[in-house]
């Protein structure tokens, strides 16, 4: 009876165990399918012994015809910029790790369950697209080409025999961590089709060569530029003020188009004005140090984001002020007219009873930018912490009721102990009592 007992309660836990790594796999899967996930790549018929270069349709005569040898997909973005006749741009904010994959479907020795197709090595591959000259391509040869934001175009990177040493039937296989730049991809292979076969010996053999082809394109989703102070090496916000001056820093964004525009105080006909000394493109790692007040503006083009940023170098006290609380010239010379004061980080204090002018803000600021940007990265994250799926409540009472019935069982067994441990103390007394 004890031995019946461990072995039921045993298998409650085993239940109750087996329930919730079900629901945390079910939960992981879920997490793991909000992921971003693009497939990308066709397959084309090349002809035989051409460099890959003919881009005939797979038609019905053609023993690919009706299937695929895997599927390549990209992840880890945020956002994607596509349209018919452009290749795909992917977009990628803080924390976004953009990759390459590939998934091979197919048994290489067995194509579509069919022991006559398999591929097969290409002793004599070239490609005639990416200039790769004959070689050995074994089975199958995937080639990366990659442009960087200098428009400089790198050797392809060619991964021979790539079929059967790296890539795994029904497995995604990381093929390559993609910074900001334009990419294209080929994967090249030759496939064996057999005529005969007599015992085993299978002559004059058909080849068919195939391409998967793609580009596409990576560029930075943000829509910041960041100053620094270039004696003590802190970052300025937007409305900052330094003696020293600052440097740009634009995190390796190399897609934005950053203007920076310089004003500066001078005697005029009437007066103190405001006087446009330049206005043009800036440069990462720039340095300003001469006095005025810099608005730089960031432009995102991929995104249609801009960002306002203004600095003030120098140390007048009425540039300090209107940098730091946005009034006019004019307004802030008229408040130290009537008794008012410039603090060190631009604040003005009013004389007694003197208020301050109502500002309108016209340009956005960072916090503005920041909301925009922040939306690219956490209204997905933000929708699944605040929206429970309704398949999370029918998990919660499924253990429920798991648990509920392994005690209900647990306490029936207890009972069953206990009676029958009764039943036997009667059953010796009464024996006891015979043999009396």
């Amino acid at each position: 009876m004890r031995k019946t007992f461990k072995n039921s309660v045993a298998i409650i836990l085993a239940l109750v165990i087996s329930s919730i790594q079900c629901f945390y796999l079910t939960v992981h899967a879920a997490d793991s399918s909000n992921e971003n996930i693009f497939y990308i790549g066709n397959t084309v018929n090349t002809g035989h012994d051409t460099g890959f270069s003919k881009n005939d349709k797979i038609t019905e005569d053609d023993p690919h015809f009706g299937w695929e040898l895997g599927k390549f997909y990209i992840s880890g973005y945020t956002r994607i910029k596509n349209s018919e006749n452009e290749s795909p741009i992917f977009l990628k904010t803080v924390g976004d790790t953009v990759t390459l994959w590939f998934e091979l479907e197919q048994n290489i020795d067995k194509l579509n369950d069919n022991e006559e197709l398999s591929i097969c090595d290409d002793t004599n591959g070239y490609d005639e697209y990416f200039g790769v000259e004959k070689t050995d391509f074994g089975k199958g040869t995937l080639i990366i080409r990659h442009t960087d934001y200098q428009n400089h175009t790198v050797d392809p990177v060619i991964y021979t025999n790539y079929l059967s040493a790296s890539a795994k039937q029904n497995e995604a296989v990381k093929v390559e961590l993609c910074e900001e730049g334009d990419y294209e991809v080929a994967l090249d292979y030759e496939i064996s089709k057999t005529n005969f076969n007599i015992f085993g010996w299978k002559p004059l053999p058909s080849y068919y060569n195939y391409k998967v082809f793609f580009k596409f394109s990576v560029r930075n989703g943000n829509c910041m530029v960041y100053p620094f102070d270039v004696k003590t090496g802190d970052e300025l916000t937007n409305k900052s003020i330094t003696e020293n001056g600052f440097y740009l820093d634009l995190a390796k964004s190399r897609y934005l188009n950053i203007d920076i525009q310089k004003q500066i105080r001078k005697d005029g006909a009437e007066g103190l004005t405001e006087d446009v000394r330049f206005n043009k493109p800036a440069k990462d790692g720039e340095e300003y140090t001469d006095e005025g007040i810099y608005t730089i503006t960031v432009k995102n083009i991929y995104t249609d984001q801009t960002t306002t940023k203004v600095i003030y170098v120098g140390t007048d006290d009425v540039l300090k002020a209107h940098v730091a609380t946005g009034l006019s010239i004019s307004d802030v010379e008229h408040q130290l007219a009537l008794g008012g004061k410039v603090a060190e980080d631009g604040t003005l204090i009013t004389a007694s009873n003197e208020t301050l002018p109502v500002i309108e803000e016209t340009n956005p600021t960072d916090g503005d930018s920041n909301k925009k940007e922040n939306i690219l990265s956490t209204v997905n994250k933000n929708q699944n912490s605040n929206e429970k799926p309704i398949w999370f409540i029918w998990l919660y009472i499924a253990i429920g009721l798991i648990a509920i019935t392994a005690i209900i069982i647990t306490i029936v067994f207890i009972r069953k102990k206990k009676k029958a441990e009764s039943d036997n103390d009667i059953y010796s007394n009464s024996d006891r009592s015979v043999k009396k």
